[in-house]
């Protein structure tokens, strides 16, 4: 049986491969496709349904992991054997969202509303909601891969 922690490296390599080969798909197959004054790359919606398919696996894999944490610590109430601070880690996790949030809030007041090219109009409040959630995520992004990075040199495994 393989052990989760291989499992999970194995995991990882695969989704970072699907996601390479989409991105080097989308910028080599039809990316100069210009209509009317725009380019529209011909691959725009195997990004739009790798990002879909990614967030769906993650929700349900979170959901898992929760049901089965919740079964497996059913009355248990003792010390916290494994030494690593759950608590600690997801208030910080918590803070680190709420804190993207908020910058990404303020970098985008003062937007005004958008108008695209078939007409339709988006209201400044919707734009500062969607600079908002870009910003977080871009935020989030780089957080994640420091933290990754630093996961994968092994500076805080004990031994």
């Amino acid at each position: 049986m393989i052990k989760t922690e291989k499992l999970s490296k194995y995991v990882l390599t695969a989704c970072t491969a699907v996601i390479v080969l989409a991105f080097v798909l989308f910028f080599t197959v039809g990316y100069d496709n210009p209509v009317g004054d725009y380019n529209e790359p011909q691959l725009t919606e195997l990004i739009i349904y790798l990002m879909y398919g990614l967030t769906a696996v993650a929700a349900v894999l979170s959901v898992w992991s929760v049901v089965k944490s919740i079964k497996e610590n059913m009355g248990y109430s003792g010390e916290n054997l494994s030494g690593v601070p759950g608590g600690k880690i997801s208030f910080v996790s918590l803070l680190i969202m709420v804190a993207s949030l908020v910058i990404g809030y303020v970098c985008g007041l003062g937007e005004t509303e958008f108008t695209a090219a078939d007409g339709t109009v988006t209201s400044a409040g919707m734009v500062t909601v969607s600079d908002m959630f870009i910003i977080s995520i871009y935020i989030l992004m780089i957080i994640a891969t420091l933290c990754v990075a630093v996961n994968m040199t092994g500076i805080f495994k004990k031994k």
